[in-house]
């Protein structure tokens, strides 16, 4: 459900060449990767409030749900029955609803510190109340949080993953974006503020191994899924500039509006959980990260 973005795309493709009957839903047939295509991924145009629809895709079950689309409590409550039908459903949340030890977040006011890497059992917002929007910088958390617990109380085998900030070809809104516009519009200079700062990154195709590796053990549980390694801001940066053959100067800088990037906030999540499941990385994070950036620089190009 919601396949044809970063992950889900990843996923379909992943489990398409290794044999599985795979269909993805989503809204629009333009955005259907090709690839998935190719690979024999089927398209069913149906929103995600259509439960009826979905059910009628699911029948009378199926060995793996993904859930890419659950931002709140009221939508995972309504997909409960399909659900249930599935041997393995799957609901993919975020790192957004972890909190530091004094309940900072990373859409508050102040920016959370974290004192190493979080485990699962790690504190979390509070769930929303029901008509809370997800679609806001307050309201993701909170809302991200009520769709796991509603997952988790129901009973069914349902893993939550917990994916850091991810990257990927067909990501809807891809970080290294606005690296590669400013590359493009300075040769010279790139300013760079907070360039040690590690932001734990998250490979589609490393949700996607996850993913697999779940589907075969169904149980009710909630696993981080990032990447194997935690570079730094500046090697980030320093991987898009080689990936697009840019050879300007990365200048550190105190200003943090002048050096602005994606990955600024402190904070790696602990992977132990997903190991111990046989989890094996298709590769890290700065080896997958140039997929993205190819994809990136080839659509803006055209633009």
């Amino acid at each position: 459900m919601g396949g044809t973005g970063a992950v889900g795309g990843a996923t379909a493709l992943r489990l398409a060449r290794a044999g599985w009957d795979v269909a993805v839903t989503g809204r629009d047939p333009k955005r259907m990767p090709a690839k998935l295509t190719e690979a024999g991924v089927r398209f069913r145009q149906v929103e995600r409030g259509e439960v009826r629809e979905v059910g009628r895709l699911v029948g009378d079950g199926v060995d793996l749900l993904v859930d890419l689309v659950a931002y709140t409590g009221e939508d995972v409550a309504a997909i409960l029955p399909v659900m249930g039908v599935a041997a393995c459903p799957v609901v993919v949340s975020g790192r957004a609803v972890y909190v530091d030890r004094e309940g900072r977040d990373l859409n508050g006011a102040q920016p959370p510190r974290f004192d190493g890497p979080l485990t699962e059992d790690g504190p979390t917002l509070a769930p929303a109340p029901p008509g809370t929007d997800p679609f806001t910088r307050e309201g993701y958390g909170p809302c991200k949080s009520a769709a796991e617990r509603v997952a988790l109380d129901s009973g069914l085998p349902v893993t939550v993953l917990r994916p850091s900030k991810v990257h990927g070809r067909w990501a809807r809104n891809p970080r290294t974006l606005t690296v590669i516009e400013r590359m493009r519009s300075d040769a010279e200079r790139f300013e760079l503020a907070n360039g040690d700062v590690a932001d734990h990154l998250s490979a589609a195709s490393n949700v996607a191994a996850l993913i697999e590796v779940v589907a075969s053990k169904p149980e009710a549980r909630i696993v981080n899924a990032a990447d194997p390694d935690t570079p730094t801001a500046e090697a980030i940066v320093r991987a898009v500039a080689a990936e697009i053959a840019w050879e300007g100067a990365i200048v550190r800088t105190d200003d943090a509006e002048r050096g602005r990037h994606p990955w600024r906030t402190a904070m790696v999540l602990d992977m132990t959980a997903a190991l111990e499941l046989g989890y094996r990385p298709v590769g890290t994070g700065i080896e997958l990260l140039p997929e993205e950036v190819r994809w990136v620089a080839s659509r803006s190009a055209g633009r």
